[in-house]
C-alpha cells in the first residue's frame, strides 16, 4: 500500500510539473517602447539583407510517461493483492490442516476411548464368566461333599446296625455270659479268702477295663462281707488283671459288673 501511494503521488506530482512547464511556455512576450524614424520599407529592404529564417520553437516537455506509471501502480496494486490472497489462502489452508489435525486427533481419541470401554466391557464378562464357574465348581463341590457325607453317614449306620445286629447275636447266643463267667472265675481264683468271710458270701464287683484287659478302676457294690472280705474282693480283682479277651471283639466292654460268689 506505501508503494502504491508513492507511485500515485509521483504521477500526480509529474503531471503538475507538466503542466506547469505548459504554462510558462504559453504566455505572451511583454511589448517595448522603441523610438524609430518610418522609412519607406522599398529602401529599407533594398539596403538590409533579408533575415534568417525564425527558428522553429521547440515545444514544451512532454510530462513524463504516465501510462507506464499507472502501469507499475496497477502491477504493484496487482501484486498486493495477489500477496494478500496468498497470505489469506495460506492462513486458510494452515486453518484447515489445523482443523484436520484436531479432528484426526478426536478421531483417534475417539477410538481410544471406545478400545478401552471395550477392554472394560470384555474383563467384566470375563470376571463374570470366572465367578460363575467358581460358583458353578464351588455347587458341584457342595453338593459331592453333602453326597459324601451322606454316604460315610449311611455307611456309618449300617456299620452300627450290623455291629448291633452282631452283638446282639452273640451275646443272645451265649457268648457274654461265657465271657463274664471266665472273668468271675479268674477273679475268684486270685482271692485270698479272709478268716472273717463266711459262707454265703454275695457281692457284686464293678471292673473297669481298658483293651488289652488291664484293670484301671475297681469298686465293690453291694456286699454281704466285712470290711476286711471287701478289701481282700478288690485285691484280687487287681491281681486277675489282665483279663481274658472276649470271644469275640464286639463283645468287648469297657465297664463290667461281675457278680462274686465264691463256692465253699
Amino acid at each position: 500500500m506505501g508503494l502504491s501511494v508513492l507511485l500515485h503521488g509521483g504521477v500526480v506530482a509529474a503531471l503538475v510539473y507538466g503542466w506547469w512547464s505548459f504554462r510558462q511556455q504559453s504566455k505572451p512576450l511583454p511589448t517595448l517602447a522603441i523610438d524609430a524614424t518610418v522609412v519607406d520599407g522599398r529602401a529599407l529592404s533594398a539596403a538590409q539583407p533579408k533575415p534568417a529564417p525564425a527558428a522553429p520553437v521547440a515545444p514544451p516537455p512532454a510530462p513524463p510517461d504516465s501510462e507506464a506509471q499507472r502501469a507499475a501502480a496497477e502491477q504493484a496494486e496487482a501484486e498486493k493483492r495477489a500477496a494478500e490472497q496468498h497470505a489469506i489462502e495460506e492462513k486458510r489452508a494452515a486453518e484447515a490442516k489445523l482443523a484436520e489435525q484436531q479432528a484426526e486427533a478426536e478421531r483417534k481419541a475417539q477410538e481410544a476411548a471406545e478400545h478401552k470401554a471395550r477392554e472394560a466391557e470384555e474383563a467384566k464378562r470375563r470376571e463374570r464368566e470366572r465367578a460363575a464357574e467358581a460358583k458353578r465348581l464351588a455347587e458341584e463341590k457342595l453338593r459331592a461333599d453333602e453326597a459324601r457325607e451322606r454316604a460315610e453317614e449311611e455307611a456309618d449306620l449300617r456299620k452300627s446296625l450290623a455291629d448291633e445286629e452282631h452283638l446282639m447275636a452273640a451275646r443272645s447266643g451265649g457268648a457274654m455270659l461265657s465271657w463274664t463267667q471266665q472273668i468271675q472265675a479268674r477273679i475268684q481264683r486270685a482271692w485270698i479268702r479272709p478268716p472273717s468271710a463266711r459262707a454265703g458270701l454275695d457281692c457284686t464287683l464293678y471292673v473297669t477295663q481298658v483293651p488289652g484287659g488291664e484293670i484301671v478302676s475297681v469298686r465293690l457294690g453291694a456286699c454281704n462281707g466285712d470290711q476286711a472280705v471287701r478289701e481282700s474282693i478288690e485285691a484280687a480283682a487287681y491281681r486277675a488283671s489282665p483279663l481274658p479277651p472276649p470271644p469275640d471283639p464286639a463283645l468287648f466292654e469297657r465297664n463290667l459288673a461281675i457278680h462274686f460268689n465264691p463256692s465253699d
